[in-house]
């Protein structure tokens, strides 16, 4: 009984350490989609990084501690116009917003059509994608 105990406070340990791993430092996401192709292909699982700009819960429109913003190349998921989730690639900032442009532009709905993004609608940047 008393391994069965140990097990269960293991078990319920790394849950909430999985939790806290994927709202607030790394999360996984399968990328959907031509817009970025041909670096990014729909199915693609992409590894994110929600530190790399700032810090925010995940239910906040806000950072409470930004300590950077995304250069030129990063690319970065994003709350899009319309609410959905975007992947695109970072081509400029100006005041507090950002440019986002797919790879593959013919069939890229990016700031072309909406517009610059403001950066507090940053998810985080993807790792490893070049």
């Amino acid at each position: 009984m008393i391994i069965l105990a140990g097990m269960r406070k293991a078990v319920l340990c790394a849950f909430i350490l999985g939790g806290v791993l994927k709202f607030f430092v790394f999360d996984l996401m399968i990328a959907e989609g031509k817009s970025m192709e041909p670096a990014i292909r729909t199915g693609t699982v992409l590894v994110v990084s929600r530190l790399v700009y700032g810090f925010r819960f995940p239910w906040m429109k806000t950072y409470l501690v930004r300590w950077a913003l995304p250069r030129p190349g990063d690319v970065v998921i994003f709350y899009a116009p319309g609410n959905g989730v975007a992947v695109k690639r970072c081509v400029e900032i100006a005041e507090e917003h950002f440019m986002a442009l797919g790879d593959n532009g013919p069939l890229s709905f990016d700031s072309r059509s909406y517009g610059p993004v403001p950066v507090d609608c940053i998810i985080g940047k993807a790792l490893g994608v070049k």
